[in-house]
């Protein structure tokens, strides 16, 4: 489950209940797969990720814009072995 916030305002550009992805495999931006490693099941964690672990000087359109730090607020429900 997460939630993901701009610095600058607080603006929530996207929530998830359910949310997989392989750790390390680069599915998800950088500030992620280094924001994540070391959590436990069951566990919270907020992420502050600048925008060269984000998303960069492109942003993401419509609602990242250009160099945004972002933050997350991440709880870890499970791990899956590949």
């Amino acid at each position: 489950m997460y939630r993901g916030t701009l610095a600058t305002n607080g603006y929530m550009f996207d929530k998830a209940k359910n949310f997989t992805f392989v750790l390390g495999a680069g599915e998800v931006i950088k500030g992620w797969d280094l924001g994540i490693v070391g959590m436990k099941i069951g566990g919270s964690r907020k992420l502050v990720v600048p925008p060269k672990l984000g998303y960069g000087k492109r942003g993401c359109s419509p609602d990242i814009p250009g160099n945004a730090t972002l933050h997350f607020t991440v709880s870890l429900k499970k791990i899956e072995s590949s």
